[in-house]
């Protein structure tokens, strides 16, 4: 079944002066009347409704870790003093400012550069953008850890009221048969913004010393192949390609001389 035509069944379905939504068995939005919504989780989205889910018991929240994620580098200064650095480090840094610099310089002043002046300040701002981009960008290996939300199947339907200080918001929860999904209701009077947003942001898992060197510890060691693996005896080597074969033709590479000799009137 198509989700548009679940979504226009659906609306048909149900009243439009309340919020429904239809959600996965983590929470994330499937349906809703707001297009932005879906594929959000819920908790991003109501974080009231989120939350009184959680304490009645219909979500639990699981703890899940990434052991190959990446974290931005975050260099710490005890002092306000530069560190001492030496000779070759010095000498590879000017060599980089070096380089950059000549990299500029042919952007703006090469042929290329004075026939396309446009192209070439453009080409220096991105040029100037990623080199900035890259260094606010460093990134390590890092551990990091996330929430979860599980639906708990043993509670099929439910409802409740949400106090949201000067005001009441009912809501109704019940689990769409055959499936993993789940249909909420709940009235749009009131107004719940004082509960905090339930985001799903990971963040980086800090070790001691001897956690770390445990956690070290247990990861394995990843090794190559004993021996290479380059064909299989079921394959036929008639049906790959021919790439390995492929040669430069002369005439191509004859074409760039002949643009340099003839002359420019030719050539327009």
């Amino acid at each position: 079944m198509r989700l548009e035509f679940l979504q226009r069944t659906f609306w048909a379905a149900t009243q439009q002066d309340l919020d429904c939504f239809v959600i996965d068995n983590n929470g994330f939005i499937l349906i809703s009347e707001m297009s932005q919504e879906v594929g959000r989780f819920l908790g991003e989205v109501d974080g009231a409704l989120m939350t009184q889910l959680l304490s009645m018991g219909v979500f639990s929240q699981v703890t899940m870790y990434d052991y190959q994620a990446m974290c931005k580098l975050q260099n710490h200064h005890p002092s306000t003093a530069r560190p001492l650095v030496s000779p070759v480090s010095a000498l590879l840094t000017a060599t980089r400012w070096l380089v950059n610099e000549l990299l500029l310089f042919l952007l703006e002043w090469s042929a290329w550069g004075s026939w396309h002046v446009d192209r070439g300040a453009e080409a220096k701002a991105v040029f100037h953008h990623s080199h900035k981009h890259k260094k606010q960008d460093t990134l390590q290996p890092c551990d990091t850890e996330y929430p979860v939300f599980v639906h708990q199947m043993a509670i099929r339907e439910t409802n409740g009221v949400i106090e949201c200080g000067a005001c009441q918001k009912i809501f109704v929860m019940q689990q769409i048969p055959n499936s993993n999904l789940l249909l909420l209701v709940t009235d749009t009077t009131c107004d719940c913004s004082i509960f905090p947003l339930i985001l799903q942001e990971a963040t980086e898992v800090k070790y001691n010393a001897s956690v770390k060197c445990d956690r070290m510890r247990s990861q394995k060691l990843r090794r190559r192949p004993g021996s290479c693996h380059a064909f299989h005896p079921e394959e036929n080597a008639q049906d790959c390609g021919g790439t390995s074969d492929t040669s430069a033709s002369f005439t191509l590479l004859l074409l760039p001389l002949c643009a340099w000799v003839l002359p420019p009137q030719l050539l327009w």
